[in-house]
């Protein structure tokens, strides 16, 4: 019996020898498959779309997406069924095994939800590829898709740590409040405006770290706590939409270098009319960087830069200005305001200066009452602004730091004393007999609510989502 005994245990022993070498080959293989490559996709563009409008073609965009954790979106292409886009998107330390899902969609302006027209999947393998869009339901062909692959081996050591990093190019677009085009005399659009901007690195400066909103902030408590914040959630979340709607009208561009970053922050002109005829501006500063305090956030979900001026109409009756452009995001990576002034401030600048003899500076702060970011945060802030903006000078400062309201103060004093700027224009204001984005907002927020809906972010079905 004892030898029996013995035996057995002899072959279990063996066995378990057998299975932790089987175990260790196989866990071996799977290092040797799964490594981690730099992406360049270059979306070529799309042929064959069928008619999704009664009036015209289809205004088609798409978003693509590298496993669920990361997403691109496209510019929308107005009328046409043979969209050519020749966007790039380059991603660094992603799994080699990870898998490209392009969704093509056809944008409806004013329209909660946009039209989905196909997707296909495919794997982020090098070359020239040439994809056939099928739909959800019926798997009917809709059209083709070409884009193009090139890969590299990551350099990063710590990819594994810090995968799927976005890295350009660094993307923008300009989007306008819905209601701008109700208004006549309008010298600022500005003023109506948010802009988004897709920077690059976030994770490689912030980590996981995120800003939860702020529990002891009563405006956020309304906002994200009891029964009563469904409602006032629902507002805030309409208004975004509304605010970033991804529309034919958008502005778009790329950011090169630090004059097109400076261009982004010029008065400008005023917006085009009725007849899309834009008028002569009656400022001789339209060229010229506005002295402007913006209010910011940078968001989780896809890393965008997304801002307006502090003294946006479309503010007026909103709880929070950093909760409506996180659309009610329960976290964001950091948010604040900032204001450019030249090197040495505002107080020391004269109009009789070129803007392009002077050196730019950005003072950039944590001043946010809803999120309330860690101070200690600032200077990881700086330097990933530096990086992704070179030839601009970033300047962090805590929201209590003593040479913070100088600098802001003395911006808004040059707005108004050398640039014409109003009084009123410093904070949210309506318009006599203007109608509010918030009220607008209630009206779409209700209507929501009475129907399903699966957009979580306001420019489109399918808004880019980063998931940690």
């Amino acid at each position: 019996m004892s030898q029996i005994v013995g035996a057995m245990h002899d072959v279990m022993n063996r066995s378990k020898e057998e299975a932790r070498s089987a175990f260790s080959n196989f866990d071996g293989q799977l290092s040797d498959q799964r490594r981690f490559v730099d992406l360049t996709i270059q979306f070529i563009g799309a042929s064959g779309l069928p008619k999704m409008d009664v009036v015209g073609t289809a205004d088609p965009y798409f978003v693509a997406k590298l496993d669920d954790k990361l997403s691109f979106v496209s510019t929308v292409k107005p009328n046409t069924l043979s969209p050519v886009w020749n966007e790039l998107w380059k991603i660094k330390n992603v799994p080699n095994t990870a898998t490209l899902t392009v969704e093509v969609l056809d944008k409806d302006n004013g329209a909660i939800t946009d039209d989905h027209i196909g997707k296909f999947s495919i794997t982020v393998s090098p070359g020239a590829k040439e994809c056939i869009i099928e739909s959800l339901s019926l798997r009917r062909n809709r059209g083709t898709f070409w884009l193009n692959i090139d890969s590299a081996p990551s350099t990063d050591a710590k990819a594994e740590r810090r995968q799927y990093i976005f890295d350009g190019p660094i993307r923008y677009s300009r989007h306008f409040s819905p209601t701008v085009g109700r208004l006549t005399n309008l010298n600022d659009a500005r003023l109506y405006s948010t802009w988004k901007i897709y920077i690059k690195g976030v994770r490689m400066f912030f980590g996981d770290t995120v800003q939860h909103w702020n529990r002891n902030y009563k405006a956020a408590q309304a906002i994200f706590q009891g029964g009563a914040s469904i409602a006032l959630r629902s507002t805030i979340q309409a208004g975004h939409r509304m605010l970033y709607a991804r529309t034919t009208t958008n502005g778009f561009g790329i950011i090169n270098g630090p004059e097109d970053l400076k261009a982004l922050l010029v008065h400008g002109t005023p917006p085009a009319g009725p007849d899309g005829v834009v008028p002569a501006s009656p400022s001789p500063f339209a060229h010229r960087v506005k002295p402007a305090v913006y209010t910011y956030i940078i968001a989780v979900e896809d890393d965008s830069f997304r801002f307006s001026e502090t003294g946006a109409a479309f503010f007026v009756d909103f709880a929070s200005k950093h909760a409506l452009h996180a659309n009610c995001a329960p976290a964001v990576r950091y948010s604040g305001e900032f204001h450019p002034r030249p090197e040495g401030g505002w107080e020391a600048f004269s109009d009789d200066v070129p803007d392009d003899s002077v050196r730019w500076e950005i003072v950039i702060d944590n001043n946010s009452g809803t999120y309330s970011p860690d101070p200690m945060m600032l200077p990881d802030l700086q330097e990933l602004l530096q990086y992704n903006f070179p030839g601009f000078k970033f300047l962090a400062l805590d929201r209590n730091d003593p040479r913070l309201a100088p600098s802001r103060e003395a911006c808004r004093a040059y707005a108004l004393q050398k640039r014409g700027v109003r009084q009123e224009e410093l904070q949210p204001h309506a318009r006599a007999g203007e109608e509010t984005l918030s009220h607008t907002a209630q009206v779409q927020g209700s209507a929501a609510d009475a129907g399903p809906s699966e957009v979580a972010e306001g420019t489109t079905v399918g808004e880019p989502v980063l998931q940690n």
